[in-house]
C-alpha cells in the first residue's frame, strides 16, 4: 500500500489542483468504513455532510489556494460542540444532543478548508485515560486490538494512528492528547491554556481543558494550531498574545544545535517501565548527538502532580457537571408517580452517568466541601503554584523539559479498570503541564514489547514555536512517526 499523504500533502495537492477535496473525503470515508469497525474509534461518521462540503470547496477551486487546510479531512473528538452533529462526550445523560453551534475551533477549521468527517469517542466528559468509560463502548489500539488507545481523546489518536484521518482534534485536561497520542504512535499537542479558545467544549475542568491537535507529523500539528489558536470574544480566557509562525519554528536550519533540554532523571527513577526507559534515554542520546546540550534539572513538586490534579480536576468536574441535571441539560430520567424534584435529579443522575464520571464528581464535592475546602482544593492550588515555579527555574536555563509521555507502553483492556488509582498514574507525566498551564507536545520516540512509546517536550507560556521546532528536529532525523500499525493495512 502506498504511503497515505500527511494534511500538508493533501493541502498542496487539493490547492494546485493535482487532486480534489472530494477525492480525498471519499476516500477518508472509505478507509474509516473499512478500518473502523475493528477500533471502534468513530462515534459518528458525518459522510453526507463531509462530501457536501468538500463539493462545495471543489467548486471553487480559485479560492483553494489561499485556504491553509484546503480538503484536508479531520475529525472531531466529541465534547467538541458542532452544528447538527449528535455531540455527546461519550456520555449517556447527553444522548442524542445536537447543538446549535460550532465550538470555535470547529468553524476555524472549516473557515480554513477543512472538512470534518465524523466524531470520535472519548471517555465520558473526557475523565480517563484509556477510552474505555465512554457509554457506546470503548476504543481499540490500532497496534494491537488487545490493548487501550489511550485517553480520554483514544478515539481521535486511534482514528489517525490507522490513518482513517490526517489530523484530528482532541481536549487535553490531565494529558488526554498527549497520552493516546504515544501509546498509538503519533504526534500530539497540548497547546497553553488560553492558546486556543474553548468555547464549545463541553467541560470538564476548566482552568486545565485545552485542545489541541493529533497528527502523523509536526508540521501537520503545527498547521492545524495555526488555523484554530487565537483570540475569541466568545471565550474570555483566550489569550490576546499574539499566534507565531508556526511554520517558520520547522525550517531545518532552526535544528537542534544551539538548543539546551532539561531532562528531570531524578522523576524518572520510579515506576518507568524498563522498554520505556531505554526508548527515552536512546532519544535523549540522539537529540545530543544531533548538536542539542542536555542538562539535569530538578522539578521537586512533581512527585505530588497527580495528588494536585486529581483534587483541581474532580472540584471543576463537581462545578462544570451540576448543570447536567434533566432540567437545564441533559436526558431527564422517566418521572414516577409522586416524584420529588430532588428524586428526578437523582435518577436521572444516576442513569446518565457512568461509575468513573460519578466517582470523580463525589471525590470533588468532597473537596469542595465545608470544612475541607482550605485541606484539600487550597492546598492544592498552592502546590500548583509551586509546580509551575519549579518549571519556571527549569526553561530559565532551557529551551524545553523532556519527558517520557506515559510510564508504560498501552497496557490490556480491563488490566486497570477495577484499580482507580493504577489507572490515574498512567497520567503521571503528563498532567504537570496543564496544571502548571504550559504547551507540551508528544511525538514517537520508539517501541517497547512491540508498542509505540512517546517523547514529550514541555515548553514556556505561549511558546508553541520552540516545541514544534525542537520535535520537528528530532522527528525529521528519526522514522519512528513513519511506522503504521497492522491494522492500517
Amino acid at each position: 500500500m502506498s504511503e497515505p499523504r500527511t494534511a500538508r500533502q493533501i493541502r498542496d495537492d487539493v490547492a494546485a489542483g493535482r487532486s480534489s477535496a472530494t477525492e480525498a473525503c471519499e476516500a477518508a470515508l472509505e478507509r474509516i468504513a473499512h478500518i473502523d469497525p475493528s477500533l471502534n474509534a468513530f462515534q459518528t461518521v458525518a459522510a453526507e455532510r463531509a462530501l457536501d462540503r468538500a463539493r462545495t470547496l471543489d467548486r471553487d477551486h480559485a479560492a483553494l489556494a489561499s485556504l491553509p487546510l484546503a480538503g484536508v479531512p479531520i475529525a472531531l473528538k466529541d465534547n467538541l460542540c458542532t452544528r447538527g452533529l449528535t455531540t455527546t462526550a461519550g456520555s449517556r445523560i447527553l444522548d442524542g444532543y445536537r447543538p446549535p453551534y460550532d465550538a470555535t475551533v470547529v468553524s476555524r477549521l472549516e473557515r480554513a478548508g477543512a472538512v470534518i468527517v465524523g466524531k470520535t469517542r472519548c471517555d465520558e466528559f473526557a475523565m480517563g485515560s484509556s477510552t474505555e468509560n465512554c457509554a457506546y463502548g470503548p476504543v481499540k489500539n490500532p497496534w494491537a486490538l488487545d490493548r487501550i488507545p489511550g485517553g480520554s481523546s483514544g478515539g481521535s489518536a486511534a482514528a489517525v494512528a490507522a490513518t482513517m484521518v490526517p489530523v484530528a482534534l482532541g481536549s487535553d485536561t490531565g494529558g488526554s492528547v498527549r497520552q493516546p497520542a504515544a501509546l498509538c504512535g503519533v504526534t500530539g499537542l497540548k497547546p497553553t491554556w488560553g492558546r486556543v479558545s474553548r468555547y464549545g467544549l463541553i467541560a470538564f475542568a476548566s482552568s486545565l481543558d485545552q485542545i489541541g491537535p493529533i497528527a502523523r507529523t509536526v508540521e501537520d500539528a503545527a498547521l492545524v494550531l495555526q488555523a484554530i489558536a487565537g483570540p475569541d470574544p466568545c471565550d474570555a480566557t483566550a489569550a490576546l498574545a499574539p499566534v507565531a509562525d508556526y511554520a517558520a519554528a520547522l525550517e531545518p536550519a532552526k535544528g537542534l544545535r544551539g538548543r539546551t533540554i532539561a531532562v528531570p532523571r531524578r522523576l524518572l527513577e520510579e515506576g518507568l517501565d524498563a522498554g520505556v526507559r531505554q526508548a527515552f534515554d536512546d532519544a535523549v542520546e540522539a537529540l545530543k548527538a544531533r548538536g542539542a546540550k542536555i542538562i539535569d534539572v530538578e522539578l521537586p513538586h512533581n512527585r505530588h502532580a497527580i495528588a494536585i490534579y486529581y483534587l483541581i480536576a474532580t472540584a471543576e468536574a463537581s462545578s462544570n457537571l451540576a448543570r447536567y441535571d434533566g432540567v437545564r441539560y441533559g436526558v431527564r430520567a422517566p418521572l414516577d408517580p409522586g416524584d420529588t424534584l430532588i428524586a428526578m435529579y437523582g435518577r436521572t443522575r444516576e442513569a446518565g452517568f457512568g461509575p468513573e464520571v460519578k466517582r470523580r464528581i463525589m471525590l470533588g464535592t468532597y473537596v469542595l466541601s465545608a470544612g475541607y475546602y482550605d485541606a484539600y482544593y487550597l492546598k492544592a492550588q498552592q502546590v500548583r503554584t509551586l509546580i509551575r515555579q519549579d518549571f519556571e527555574r527549569a526553561l530559565a536555563s532551557a529551551d524545553v523539559v523532556a519527558l517520557p509521555t506515559s510510564p508504560t507502553p498501552a497496557f490490556r483492556s480491563g488490566e486497570r479498570t477495577a484499580d482507580p488509582l493504577k489507572m490515574y498514574l498512567a497520567d503521571v507525566f503528563t498532567v504537570s503541564a496543564p496544571l502548571a498551564g504550559l504547551p507540551a507536545i508528544s511525538i514517537p520516540c520508539g517501541f517497547a514489547d512491540g508498542l509505540p512509546v512517546g517523547l514529550q517536550f514541555v515548553g514556556r507560556p505561549f511558546d508553541e514555536a520552540t516545541i514544534f521546532g525542537v520535535a520537528h528536529a528530532y522527528e525529521r532525523d528519526t522514522d519512528w512517526w513513519k511506522a503504521r500499525p497492522p491494522v492500517s493495512g
